[in-house]
């Protein structure tokens, strides 16, 4: 039997005048007769790691919490692991928590990092880092000059330093697209190439192809809109643009490595459109106050939902013989547990996705157990060869 195929390349780009657009896996990709594994279409794994600051009310975090609800259409694909410590993570409190929820340790590259020197070999950009708020300077108080500033404004870093998180949606979509800053729409500057390329794909190709060019204009209308409106004019709506565009860049094989901060760490953001008009931070320090606390269990839902939407779009993104969460291990959770006793045990964790994660479940570890041992974990269950991180000592059985 002959069988023809036109094949191109996974790395196929569609280019323009000051712009680079990245595309998703199409079947004209795949050789013909050749094994899956063998082909573009393999299995390849991805890394998100999504903080969220002030830690979360621990007894509304379970399986039955209300905290945890949105994420239900997901449960199968879902561990809460509990027992966890960050004990790096004591001293001046907000100015030292963001910085070390993924080493679990002062100094040293975090788990995205680290993930993406091994992921990020084959891709345009090995991680992108991602806020919603520009963050400001936290004091440290009697620790001042003892650490370095930005551990409380990036939970990232490379073995050399920090990596600023990008709080503004437009330099995100032009470091993604390699658009020049001030151009013209992305789609318009590639429309020649993109017309060419459809020439050459079947049917079912031109399908997905116009597909992605659809969602990447929306997302782009959405960003040049937020961009004239100002990074202040909505956080519900910024917090579902970076979402997108993370998912854009793990579509289109872009990154396989993200990091999101959802909001700025001592935020004095408030959420009206949640009812809630007090400053996030000083709701935080909650003095045991029932109807502050219900206003907090409020806003970390409210995280938890939008975060659930990320997942969603990542379940429905076609990849391979399966969707971009099949390969996916997704890290959701802070590095304070009660805000208000600003203690660091123990800590809202969960992990979602697919591979050879085992999911449905509630992992309890001995209580204390550090927080680098699931760090460990999600590195090797993303084939990311390491030793440790942190202070490890084991991977967590069981996930």
């Amino acid at each position: 039997m002959f069988i023809a195929r036109t094949h191109i390349d996974r790395r196929t780009f569609l280019r323009g005048m000051g712009a680079t657009v990245a595309l998703p896996l199409l079947d004209a990709m795949i050789p013909a007769r050749t094994l899956m594994a063998f082909t573009a279409a393999k299995a390849v794994p991805r890394l998100a790691f999504v903080y969220f600051p002030h830690g979360a009310v621990m007894h509304e975090w379970s399986l039955d919490g209300r905290i945890l609800k949105p994420l239900a259409p997901f449960a199968n694909r879902l561990t809460i692991v509990s027992g966890l410590e960050n004990r790096h993570a004591y001293g001046p409190v907000h100015a030292i928590t963001p910085g070390t929820w993924l080493s679990g340790a002062i100094g040293g590259a975090t788990a995205d990092q680290l993930a993406a020197e091994c992921l990020g070999c084959d891709t345009a950009l090995p991680s992108i880092a991602v806020a919603t708020e520009q963050p400001t300077k936290i004091c440290a108080g009697v620790w001042e000059g003892e650490y370095d500033e930005s551990y409380g404004t990036t939970i990232s870093f490379r073995r050399d330093g920090s990596v600023p998180m990008e709080f503004r949606p437009r330099a995100v979509f032009d470091t993604i697209y390699h658009r020049a800053p001030g151009s013209t729409s992305v789609l318009d500057l590639v429309a020649d190439d993109a017309a060419s390329l459809r020439k050459r794909l079947g049917p079912s190709d031109r399908s997905v192809l116009s597909d992605y060019l659809d969602t990447l204009r929306g997302v782009e209308r959405r960003v040049d809109k937020k961009d004239e409106a100002g990074v202040d004019e909505s956080f519900v709506s910024r917090l579902a643009l970076m979402f997108d565009l993370i998912a854009l860049a793990f579509r289109a094989d872009i990154t396989r490595v993200a990091s999101v901060m959802m909001a700025a760490e001592a935020s004095s953001m408030t959420y009206d459109h949640l009812g809630v008009s007090d400053s996030f931070h000083l709701l935080s320090h909650h003095q045991n106050d029932p109807e502050k606390i219900e206003k907090l269990v409020r806003i970390q839902t409210f995280h938890t939902r939008m975060f659930a939407e990320f997942i969603r779009t990542l379940s429905e993104l076609p990849d391979g013989d399966g969707t971009i969460l099949d390969r996916s291990t997704v890290l959701y959770g802070s590095n304070m547990s009660d805000s208000h006793a600003h203690d660091h045990f123990p800590l809202p964790l969960a992990v979602v996705g697919g591979g050879r994660l085992h999911g449905g479940q509630h992992l309890r570890c001995p209580d204390r157990t550090q927080i680098s041992n699931l760090l460990l974990t999600v590195l090797r269950r993303a084939d990311v060869p390491i030793d440790s991180i942190g202070d490890s000592t084991g991977e967590c059985a069981g996930l």
